[in-house]
């Protein structure tokens, strides 16, 4: 918790090619070399967007036809998002659940604000299954309105909560059509946006985004190692996401990874152990905008030298600890027998399939990919908003996840796969 601590507090807001996301890899090159790790960076090129200031940022009003039905709607630009004209934009909202029914309101997009109200899954028992299927509504929302004519595009948040927060995240553009803002809004607002639509269709909104895209830029991957004792060519990969949305300080999403790859290696390095293949930490700048770091790091010719057997990334939160899936049937048949050593840790199965979207690009060579996953139910009540703070996370749960990541790091180590 206290590696945690200390990122959250010296770099609370982590956009790619922010301020504060040069800070953030600061604080954790001086974490790296506390630990006693070969800490260095290397460059990815990254997308560069700006929210905006304070209350300035969004602003989103439901006007209705009576004064009476006003309703200020608790909104965020989507990363990437393009703004609104300075003064904001005005037009008629439709509500679409599916991208079926957006097809069927035909002239009525023209012209008007699509609301996308399409519900995370609740029925779904792997929280992340029903993100992915309601997330196509925040990433291809936009771009499916403009198909029809729309100027902008209210996307209920991606939670199973009723709250009050916004949940952002990335929109991307089709390269073929407009792109018009796009602007995630609270499950509650939704709620009330939604039956306010049923009584008086045809209701405007008033929108105002003031966002804006920047030059692409630079941004550090931040690297540390301990060199193996017998095998140091050999390369055991621990990941995780180092940027993070700006409504909150990103404490799950994904601190919580970063902070347990660093801690299983000073965990390792307390207990006095050698181990014969070198154990590396990478921490990506770009996962939120797209994992383009990801693909940098393998494409990089330094990787050209380096025999990295696996890369496992932890990117769910810092939850309790359940399991780790293994991109490889052949590396799931010989870690498998490991399962009672990590059982003893609390990890409940060892399964194939796994990996995650940074470390995803490296298994084209060859690389064996591993997911760490703890319980996802509580996730997505943080994920993306202002609800995803230090606060939210349990000490005792992100410990346990760093201690399993340490055992299998360590078992990886030794026997390699």
């Amino acid at each position: 918790m206290a590696i945690l601590t200390r990122l959250l507090e010296r770099a609370p807001q982590r956009l790619p090619g922010s301020p504060g996301y040069e800070e953030a890899a600061r604080a954790c090159l001086d974490e790296m070399r506390g630990i006693g790790l070969r800490a260095w960076t290397e460059s990815a090129a990254v997308s560069r967007w700006v929210r905006g200031a304070g209350e300035s940022a969004a602003s989103a009003v439901f006007l209705g036809r009576r004064a009476a039905d006003r309703l200020v709607l608790r909104a965020a630009a989507l990363g990437l998002s393009e703004p609104t004209p300075a003064a904001g934009l005005e037009a008629p909202v439709v509500e679409a659940r599916s991208f079926e029914e957006l097809a069927s309101l035909g002239d009525r997009v023209r012209g008007a604000i699509v609301f996308f109200n399409h519900p995370m899954d609740r029925t779904r028992l792997d929280t992340f299954s029903a993100y992915g299927e309601a997330a196509a509504f925040r990433t291809r929302g936009a771009s499916e309105a403009a198909r029809l004519g729309a100027v902008a595009v209210l996307v209920r948040s991606l939670t199973l909560r009723l709250d009050e927060a916004p949940h952002a995240g990335v929109v991307t553009y089709d390269p073929a059509l407009p792109r018009i803002p796009a602007a995630a809004v609270a499950t509650l607002d939704a709620e009330a946006l939604s039956a306010r639509l049923a009584a008086a269709p045809g209701s405007r909104v008033r929108l105002r985004l003031d966002c804006r895209n920047e030059p692409p830029g630079e941004a550090p991957i931040v690297v540390g190692q301990w060199d193996g004792t017998e095998r140091p060519e050999e390369v055991i990969i621990l990941a995780g996401h180092l940027d993070a949305w700006d409504l909150s300080p990103g404490a799950h999403d994904d601190g919580a990874g970063c902070a347990q790859a660093m801690e299983a290696m000073r965990i390792l390095k307390a207990l006095g152990l050698r181990p014969k293949r070198s154990l590396r930490v990478v921490l990506f700048p770009d996962e939120e905008y797209g994992a383009g770091a990801g693909k940098i790091y393998a494409a990089s010719p330094r990787r050209r030298g380096e025999k990295i057997l696996a890369a496992m990334e932890s990117d769910r939160g810092g939850f309790l600890p359940l399991g780790f899936g293994l991109g490889s049937d052949a590396a799931f048949d010989r870690l498998k027998v490991w399962e009672p050593v990590l059982r003893a840790c609390g990890i409940q199965w060892v399964r194939p399939g796994g990996g995650g979207s940074d470390v995803g690009p490296l298994a084209e060579q060859g690389v064996v990919t591993m997911g760490f996953i703890p319980d996802n139910q509580r996730y997505f009540d943080h994920h993306h908003s202002a609800l995803d703070v230090l606060a939210a996370v349990h000490p005792r749960e992100l410990e346990l996840g760093a201690i399993v990541e340490a055992v299998m790091a360590y078992v990886l180590a030794q026997e390699g796969i």
